[in-house]
């Protein structure tokens, strides 16, 4: 199934709600009027695309309508589709061409982190790459067991040390091993709570630095994973996150969850950080590379 069929079948509960009163929305128009704007950017913010970003989109669709002259349902919708799909970055493959290269991966508890990485580095594997997996989220219970289990089913190698370690050790320690072993891609797990934020944006800092130290020209992503079902305020956790980890790219899960997909529009415009996966559904494979095209026309269409 590729990223069409997935996305469109993940945006089920969306297409329900969003695009159904998106559409319906649209199929109102009878020509440029206030009321029409006003009643799409409701909708638009019903949909967690946010207040500022819901304007934008409309003021954009407007100029659209006034340039093009657009007098059909049809056209409307075909020129929201062509402002939606310019709102969102096209999500870039991520960058792994040294060897090895680095993913940090953060985000906070219950997002579905863990799983995460392991889904991505069953695709890595899948890919012909040697995956090493960092359990750096040393303080939550059973995370590294958690960890330890996808490593076994996607076939990376894993190092990981006792509870209430020191993250930035096992780091250091992944490092090597994936050196000595000539891994070609490390993903870092991570704390998602700890007792204060400042603790939790120490502990990250220290394992950046031991990156930095270890692999100064490693290719590094680092990607902040985001629960779609959070909506808003999932938000306010991924400034805080780009305030201390300069994020290279978000991973959405459970949008097949939610019935408020617009939040791919809020993050696109309030972060400008590109959405470079979503997560689909509960399999090894449900977690995809994003297309934002694709994307917006599974969920007009």
């Amino acid at each position: 199934m590729g990223f069409f069929d997935k996305i469109k079948a993940g945006l089920a509960k969306t297409k329900q709600s969003m695009t159904a009163a998106i559409n319906s929305t649209i199929a109102s128009f009878t020509g440029e009027n206030e009321e029409f704007f006003d009643d799409l950017e409701e909708t638009l913010i019903m949909s967690d695309v946010g207040s500022d970003t819901a304007v934008k989109a409309v003021e954009k669709l407007r100029y659209l309508v006034d340039k093009k002259g657009y007098r059909g349902a049809e056209e409307v919708r075909k020129g929201m589709q062509e402002v939606m799909t310019g709102m969102l970055p096209e999500g870039e493959e991520l960058k792994l061409t040294t060897v090895p290269s680095v993913i940090l991966v953060v985000g906070v508890n219950g997002v579905g982190k863990t799983t995460t990485i392991g889904k991505l580095a069953a695709n890595l594997v899948r890919s012909g790459k040697k995956v090493m997996l960092a359990a750096g989220d040393t303080f939550r219970a059973a995370a590294a067991e958690q960890l330890t289990v996808w490593a076994e089913r996607s076939g990376a190698d894993i190092v990981r040390h006792e509870e209430g370690s020191d993250p930035a050790a096992v780091v250091f320690d992944a490092i090597n091993a994936a050196k000595a072993r000539g891994s070609e891609v490390i993903i870092v797990d991570t704390a998602g709570r700890l007792h204060n934020k400042s603790n939790l944006m120490n502990e990250l800092g220290k394992i950046s630095r031991v990156i930095d130290r270890e692999l100064p020209d490693a290719d590094r992503e680092t990607l902040l994973v985001l629960d779609a079902t959070t909506g808003q305020n999932g938000l306010s956790q991924a400034e805080e996150f780009r305030k201390f980890c300069g994020l290279t790219g978000i991973v959405l899960t459970k949008l097949d969850g939610t019935a408020k997909g617009g939040i791919v529009f809020a993050i696109a415009d309030r972060l400008g950080v590109p959405v470079k996966y979503v997560g689909v559904g509960e399999q090894v494979d449900d977690l995809i590379p994003f297309n934002a095209g694709e994307f917006v026309e599974a969920l007009l269409s």
